[in-house]
C-alpha cells in the first residue's frame, strides 16, 4: 500500500528535524533511567524494554524509520532489566520512583488550553510551583511533576511502590475539582452560539432534553400515525422496528400505510412521553460538558507518553515545551518542528512540595469511600423502606419550614421570572418525599402560586398533583442539577455543602433538633 500524503510529509522532515543536536541532547537527558521506545508511524513500536545508552541511539532509530519516541513515567534502576516475568515485589525493587504525568486530552485545542490553565492554578493552590508543561503534538498537553516533589513515605507506605495506584488517585482527585469548573469557564467567554460554531454543530444539538420528574436524559423516539386503506382503521404508535405493522383489526390484518411521523421524547423511568406530557420535558445545556470534556488520562503500569520534542505522526508537529504562564497564548504554529525553541521540561523540584497534594488526595479518597458506604447503606436499608408500605415509619411528622434548605425557602417566596413549572415539580417532589399529605401539599402549593409573578392555572396544578399522587414517590433533583441555578435559588449554607439532595437537608436538620 503506497504511503499517504501525511506519511510522506513526516518522512521528509524526520531526518532533518532529528539531525538537530539540541533536540537529540534534550531528549537524551530526559530519557535517563526511563524505558524509551521508538514508534514507526504509530503502526508499530520498537521492542520492550528498551533505553537510550548514547545520544546517537536516537538518530540510529530514525535511520531505521522511527518517527517518534515514547518514554515511561516510572524511573528505574536499569530499564533493560524490566521483564513481564517479574513479580510485583521485583518490580517495586527495580523502580526508583515515578513522575506524575497529567495527560490532558480534548477534541478541541482551545478547551485543552483552558483545562491546562485551570489545572496549573489548582496545582499551585496545592503548593506546587515547579512543574513542566508541553504540547502533546496534537490537541492536548502534558504536565509533569517530578518524583523529587513527592514524599518518599506516607502513612508508613513507600511512595515509589504505589504506582499506578496513587498517580491514578491524584488524576481522579484533580478531575473531580476541575471538571465542574470547565464548562462555567468556557461559558464565561463563549455563548452557546459560539460553542456551536466552534464545534461545527447546531445549537439544538448541544442541548439535551431531560425529564423534569426524575432529571434523567430523555430518549428521542419517533411517533407514527398509521392508516389502513381497507378497513379505514387509524392508529398511533411509537416506532419500535423498521418493519411495517399489521392492521390491529383481526378481520383485516393488512399492512398499514404510514401517514405521518414526528419526533417525541420519552422517559422510560417515569413511563411518560412528551406527546402526552409536554410540560414534563425541558432542554438544558448541562450535558454540553461532554462536548468540551478534557479529562486526565489515567495511568497504568509501564505507561508510556510522548517524549518532549518528539514529533507527532498525525500532525507533523513537535511536542514542544511551554511556559506555564503562557499556556493560553499558545498557537498551533508555535509547534512547527523547525521553529521549536528548546526549553527544560523537567524542572528541579523542591523536596516534598507535592506532599500536600498527595495527602489531600488520600483524604479525598477516604471521604469518598465513606460516602460510597453510606450510599450502599441507603440503597440496601433505607430505600426499600421508602418503596414499601412502611414508608410512613421514616416520614417526618408535620415538618416545619425551619427544616427546609435555603433553596426551598427562597422558592416558597414565589417565582419572580420564568421557571414556574420547574419550581412546581421541585416543590411537589420535595413535599411528597417528606411525607406531607396530598391535601397539605395542595394548600402549600396554592399559597405559593399566589406569590408568583404570574400564577399558574389552578387546573394545571391540580392535574400535576393528581399525577404525582398516582405515581411512586421520587426524590427532588440533586443539588448539582441545573434546576436550582436556573431558578437562581441556590444559596448554600454550611449544611448544604455536606449534602447532595434538599431532602437530606431536611432529614439531617430534623434529627439534629430531635
Amino acid at each position: 500500500m503506497p504511503p499517504s500524503i501525511n506519511e510522506k510529509r513526516i518522512r521528509e522532515i524526520i531526518i532533518v528535524y532529528y539531525s538537530r543536536q539540541d533536540v537529540r541532547k534534550t531528549m537524551f537527558e530526559f530519557s535517563k533511567n526511563r524505558e524509551c521506545v521508538p514508534s514507526y508511524m504509530m503502526k508499530s513500536f520498537g521492542k520492550r524494554p528498551d533505553a537510550f545508552q548514547y545520544e546517537s541511539d536516537i538518530f540510529e532509530h530514525v535511520k531505521r524509520g522511527a518517527t517518534s519516541f515514547h518514554c515511561s513515567e516510572e524511573i528505574w534502576k536499569d530499564p533493560l532489566e524490566i521483564s513481564t516475568e517479574l513479580s510485583q515485589k521485583e518490580f517495586d525493587e527495580l523502580r526508583i520512583g515515578w513522575d506524575l504525568l497529567l495527560d490532558i486530552d480534548s477534541p478541541y485545542l482551545e478547551y485543552s488550553k483552558i483545562y491546562a490553565d485551570l489545572l496549573i492554578k489548582t496545582l499551585k493552590f496545592h503548593g506546587i510551583k515547579n512543574l513542566g508543561i508541553k504540547f502533546s503534538g496534537s490537541k492536548g498537553f502534558h504536565i509533569i511533576i517530578p518524583w523529587k516533589a513527592f514524599p518518599k513515605e506516607i502513612y508508613g507506605q513507600q511512595t515509589k511502590d504505589m504506582f499506578p495506584e496513587w498517580p491514578r488517585l491524584i488524576c481522579e482527585y484533580l478531575t473531580d475539582i476541575i471538571q465542574p469548573k470547565l464548562a462555567d469557564k468556557i461559558f464565561e467567554e463563549q455563548s452557546l452560539k459560539d460553542l456551536a460554531k466552534k464545534t461545527g454543530q447546531k445549537e439544538e444539538e448541544l442541548l439535551i432534553t431531560e425529564c423534569l420528574g426524575c432529571n434523567r436524559p430523555a430518549v428521542k423516539k419517533e411517533l407514527v400515525d398509521w392508516f389502513c386503506s381497507f378497513c379505514k382503521t387509524e392508529i398511533q404508535r411509537i416506532r419500535k422496528k423498521k418493519g411495517i405493522p399489521k392492521c390491529p383489526n383481526e378481520n383485516c390484518r393488512k399492512d398499514l400505510i404510514e401517514k405521518s411521523s414526528k419526533e417525541i421524547y420519552s422517559c422510560e423511568f417515569c413511563n411518560i412521553n412528551s406527546e402526552k406530557n409536554s410540560e414534563m420535558f425541558a432542554k438544558t445545556r448541562e450535558k454540553t460538558e461532554k462536548l468540551i470534556e478534557a479529562d486526565l488520562i489515567l495511568v497504568s503500569p509501564r505507561h508510556l507518553f510522548r517524549m518532549p520534542y518528539s514529533l507527532h505522526e498525525k500532525t507533523a508537529l513537535a511536542s514542544i515545551v511551554l511556559n506555564q504562564d503562557k499556556i493560553l497564548e499558545f498557537q498551533i504554529q508555535d509547534a512547527k518542528p523547525f521553529k521549536a525553541e528548546i526549553k527544560n521540561f523537567y524542572p528541579d523540584a523542591v523536596e516534598n512540595e507535592a506532599k500536600e497534594l498527595l495527602l489531600q488526595t488520600l483524604d479525598w479518597k477516604e471521604q469518598k469511600n465513606k460516602q460510597e458506604t453510606h450510599k450502599r447503606r441507603i440503597k440496601n436499608e433505607i430505600a426499600p423502606k421508602i418503596q414499601s408500605k412502611d414508608f410512613k415509619q421514616i416520614q417526618i411528622q408535620n415538618p416545619s419550614e425551619d427544616l427546609f434548605p435555603p433553596c426551598i425557602k427562597i422558592l416558597l417566596k414565589g417565582v419572580k421570572q420564568d421557571g414556574r413549572k420547574r419550581a412546581l415539580f421541585l416543590l411537589i417532589n420535595f413535599f411528597k418525599s417528606l411525607g406531607i399529605s396530598i391535601n397539605e401539599i395542595e394548600k402549600k402549593i396554592t399559597e405559593w402560586n399566589k406569590k408568583n409573578y404570574n400564577p399558574l392555572k389552578q387546573g394545571y396544578i391540580q392535574s400535576q398533583l393528581t399525577w404525582y399522587q398516582k405515581n411512586p414517590t421520587r426524590l427532588p433533583p440533586n443539588c448539582d442539577k441545573p434546576n436550582y441555578r436556573e431558578l437562581n435559588i441556590c444559596k448554600p449554607d454550611q449544611l448544604c455543602r455536606q449534602i447532595k439532595n434538599p431532602l437530606n437537608y431536611a432529614v439531617k436538620t430534623y434529627f439534629r433538633k430531635k
